[in-house]
């Protein structure tokens, strides 16, 4: 697999997103996760993606106890601004004094000194995002972190917290059915030299062409809870109606529908993007890794934007609530349809 830049760290193509290792996804197994670690490893990956909110701090102790005696083997990306609250519910919260704290407890759960991206997870709306970055700075200048990122912003939000230090990466989910980056935060990651860090590249498994039937998931699962619009029985029987198309471009491409989706974003930004796709499975871990030679030429990349985006596809990302209350969603400011059946639809800014 070969490397790319985020900032001065050089990172395999495709990174290993941890989150589904301790929450989302239903149950899982910290003694199959440490062995999905350790083999990632040797599979190539070398830049890890985790959070102090996933399993509220689990999934960090799983990495420190899992890989912290070859901590020089791997790029550790972490994230704050979102810890858990009163009654163990998380919370978002940019307090400078609060991210502070958050990191100290990173790095004892991490069995590091140092965390090299450490990404405001969610602007806090009652905080500038001046002073959350400024904190964030004050980190740096203490050597706890080496890299500040930023999650879900957006462009207005992200030149605010540039002119306070330079930003590395920007992290927001985008995919083939997930194109909110492609509005106007591109462009300003590329004209700042900023890497771009997709997470659920794989839209929750779907473009993996194995979730065909939303029925029988865990009550926690994220398809169930937060990203409920696209599974919704009704929505879901028009999108699986989109794999058929994809799983023949995959056949004729020599590789798998997940090796297809995740080539499609290495084809895309003159290789500024680094996706981070999560899993649990071992094999799937393998078969994420072959996808970060596989190049596409550009009529099936342009084939792939006309089968797969948010005009073709039913049903919004999150639920309404959620998507009003993340800051990416500011750069909605245009018509916009959200499937092909519902017509044209004003955005909210």
């Amino acid at each position: 697999m070969h490397t790319r830049k985020i900032g001065p760290f050089a990172v395999s193509a495709i990174g290993l997103g941890c989150m589904n290792m301790s929450m989302g996804y239903g149950p899982a197994d910290d003694e199959a996760s440490g062995r999905l670690l350790l083999e990632a490893l040797e599979a190539g990956y070398n830049f890890l993606d985790t959070a102090a909110m996933y399993g509220m701090g689990h999934n960090e102790e799983l990495i420190g106890r899992t890989l912290g005696h070859r901590r020089g083997d791997y790029v550790l990306a972490s994230k704050c601004g979102i810890f858990r609250g009163k009654g163990g519910r998380a919370e978002t919260d940019g307090r400078p004094e609060v991210l502070i704290s958050t990191c100290d407890d990173s790095l004892r759960r991490l069995r590091t000194d140092v965390i090299d991206l450490y990404y405001l997870h969610r602007v806090d709306p009652k905080v500038p995002i001046e002073d959350s970055v400024g904190a964030l700075a004050g980190l740096v200048a203490q050597g706890k972190i080496r890299a500040i990122g930023l999650s879900e912003v957006s462009t207005a939000s992200l030149l605010k917290a540039h002119a306070v230090h330079p930003v590395t990466a920007l992290q927001s989910e985008y995919s083939l059915w997930s194109r909110t980056p492609e509005r106007r935060i591109l462009k300003a990651c590329r004209d700042l030299g900023i890497a771009v860090v997709p997470f659920s590249p794989l839209a929750r498994a779907f473009l993996t062409g194995q979730c065909q039937d939303v029925t029988g998931l865990p009550e926690d699962d994220i398809r169930v809870t937060i990203a409920r619009p696209r599974f919704e029985p009704k929505n879901f029987a028009r999108n699986v109606k989109l794999l058929g198309p994809f799983a023949d471009i995959a056949r004729e491409q020599g590789c798998t529908m997940a090796q297809l989706a995740l080539a499609w974003l290495l084809a895309r930004e003159d290789r500024t993007l680094i996706p981070i796709p999560g899993t649990r499975n071992i094999e799937h871990m393998k078969e994420n890794a072959g996808a970060g030679d596989i190049k596409l030429a550009e009529g099936v990349v342009g084939a792939l934007d006309q089968l797969i985006n948010e005009h073709t596809v039913a049903g919004e990302r999150y639920s309404h609530k959620l998507m009003a209350s993340i800051d990416s969603e500011k750069d909605r400011c245009h018509i916009f349809p959200s499937s092909a059946s519902d017509g044209p639809k004003a955005g909210r800014c």
